[in-house]
């Protein structure tokens, strides 16, 4: 997987750490990340219409024949 640098002011980096109750910046960082990710697909999930399902490669409804 590949890395990325990224420079935070350090009382904003202290107060990452304090409210997701880590010991070091980067596993906050990495923590608040994934669940904004996560808070994302849920709420996308939820507010989806036809347009975004065929968007998100999600499996067309099978064609009905009739007659």
């Amino acid at each position: 997987m590949a890395k990325v640098t990224v420079s935070l002011d350090a009382d904003f980096a202290i107060e990452l750490m304090l409210l997701s109750g880590t010991r070091n910046p980067q596993d906050a960082v990495e923590l608040i990340l994934r669940d904004y990710l996560a808070r994302g697909r849920r709420t996308e999930a939820r507010t989806s219409d036809a347009a975004d399902e065929a968007r998100l490669g999600a499996r067309p409804a099978p064609i009905v024949q009739e007659g």
